[in-house]
């Protein structure tokens, strides 16, 4: 819910638990440590009386078809997402270059950015609605009534295990539904990898490496699914009507296991990391975590160049044994100095603890949602209203996010608000350090490598976006262009 565009279709909210789960379970691991240390969440849970209040009402929703009721919503919000995408697109359509970007982007670069854009906007809308079209047919007919009792009819007919195995139907019913979605969302993943990628020279993948990597996306994931799965089901099996504190206690545990073994056991499957070489921007780094008292312990490249020409950096890490992972192709495409500006952006971050304030609020998120589902789990009408004659809870989940979308999308607007705040924050610190000149020049040099949105609609990157827009940042930077003339990709290396 935190960030990129919405879609409340059911694809999304599958495999249960676990994509809702992955969202939020890997950030950096002081602020797991330090949000222990809040007072106990149910302080915040309202009063007696806010609750009788709250079990009328809820019950007054018996009254509605949940299933028309999500059905209204969801196309609904698909109708608002797509009048946005439209305002956008025809910003992608303008070819003159806007005054307010002359000082910015090249009209050439410019150009090429567009017709990137363009491309995947187009795109987009086939792929929205193709998506919206499956999502809609799986709730008006009943899809996951039938897959659950199917998965119920394979478990007993090939294992010999009845309904009464209730968490183990709920992982067949898991798997096959994530090999359905993985499966329905190939072709799409193909032609933007393969097609747009390929055509604006980003995509540097094979064949072979792309379904390698969905194959081991596939095996991880049903190797971390169905313990932490089988775990929740149990849980709320046994610990009755409180079992959203149990649960998210299981989480959390669960959060710090997968921050432990991300960087050493999973992340080796798809990439390399190798330390950075000793030299100038080695010494750089390190004298600017010095300089912050950041707890750098080791520097690492990785090889993202292997499968996109897209750049990023990032750190992790315990406590005091912070790691920074730089992309090769960061290091390509800006000079030293920008890439310590744009580390002391996202230093930035952890020295304000947006990322323990981001953590707080997930988490009280998420529990406040398992609170919620406690008042539904065991409503059979609920469950009726999609096809089911028995309540499995992991059934109650899926369905409940679905009549919780709009309290996700309100959040998620907001969370956008919240969170671009905090890149203001963090420019602003990269600026106390020195560093607002070159972090102008890599933020121009990164947007125009990457072909980024140069015009945006204000509406539409309000809505999708987590990050301001260049132009918002580069406005409050304050900082006037150092050259006559637009940074361009040729350039890149020169300045």
């Amino acid at each position: 819910m935190m960030s990129g565009q919405k879609d409340i279709g059911i694809q999304t909210l599958f495999p249960p638990f676990f994509s809702f789960l992955i969202d939020f379970l890997l950030p950096d691991i002081d602020s797991t440590l330090a949000f222990l240390s809040f007072p106990p969440f149910f302080l915040f849970l309202p009063t007696l009386t806010t609750m009788e209040t709250l079990t009328q009402a809820l019950a007054a929703l018996d009254t509605v078809d949940y299933k028309q009721y999500v059905i209204g919503f969801s196309c609904a919000i698909f109708g608002f997402e797509q009048y946005l995408n439209y305002r956008q697109y025809s910003r992608y359509l303008m070819r003159d270059r806007p005054k307010e970007l002359a000082d910015i982007v090249t009209t050439e670069d410019f150009k090429k950015a567009q017709s990137y854009n363009l491309d995947k906007s187009r795109f987009g809308f086939l792929h929205d609605f193709i998506k919206q079209a499956e999502s809609m047919a799986i709730l008006y007919y009943n899809g996951m009534a039938w897959l659950w009792y199917a998965s119920g009819h394979l478990l007993e007919t090939y294992a010999g295990y009845g309904p009464e195995y209730q968490i183990l139907q709920s992982l067949v019913f898991s798997i096959l539904f994530s090999w359905f979605s993985t499966l329905t969302s190939l072709p799409f993943s193909l032609y933007s990898t393969f097609v747009i990628e390929q055509k604006h020279g980003f995509n540097n993948q094979t064949l072979g490496l792309f379904f390698s990597d969905l194959l081991k996306n596939q095996v991880v994931l049903v190797v971390l699914m169905c313990p932490i799965l089988s775990a929740c089901l149990w849980v709320m099996q046994t610990t009755g009507d409180n079992f959203f504190f149990y649960v998210w206690i299981l989480l959390m545990a669960f959060q710090l296991f997968l921050i432990m073994i991300y960087p050493t056991v999973i992340q080796p499957l798809f990439n390399k990391l190798t330390p950075l070489e000793e030299g100038d921007l080695r010494s750089q780094i390190e004298a600017l975590a010095a300089r912050i008292a950041f707890p750098l312990k080791k520097l690492y490249v990785i090889d993202g160049s292997k499968r996109s020409s897209h750049s990023n950096a990032y750190f992790y890490g315990f406590g005091k044994n912070k790691h920074i992972v730089l992309f090769d192709t960061l290091i390509e495409q800006s000079d030293n100095d920008e890439i310590c500006a744009v580390l002391a952006h996202e230093l930035g971050h952890w020295k304000m603890s947006h990322t323990l304030k981001l953590l707080a609020v997930t988490q009280l998120y998420a529990v406040t949602m398992f609170w919620f589902f406690s008042f539904f789990i065991h409503n059979a009408k609920f469950y009726r209203d999609f096809g089911f004659h028995t309540t499995p809870a992991l059934i109650g989940f899926v369905l409940f996010q679905c009549v919780y979308a709009p309290v996700d999308s309100t959040i998620s607007f907001l969370m956008h608000v919240y969170q671009r705040k905090n890149e203001y924050e963090a420019d602003a610190f990269a600026l106390k350090l020195g560093f607002a000149s070159k972090l102008r020049s890599a933020l121009i040099k990164l947007s125009v490598k990457n072909l980024g949105g140069f015009n945006m609609d204000p509406w539409y990157s309000a809505w999708n976006n987590s990050h301001p827009t260049l132009t918002e940042r580069l406005n409050k930077l304050g900082v006037k262009p150092t050259a006559d003339k637009p940074i361009s990709v040729e350039e890149k290396k020169d300045l």
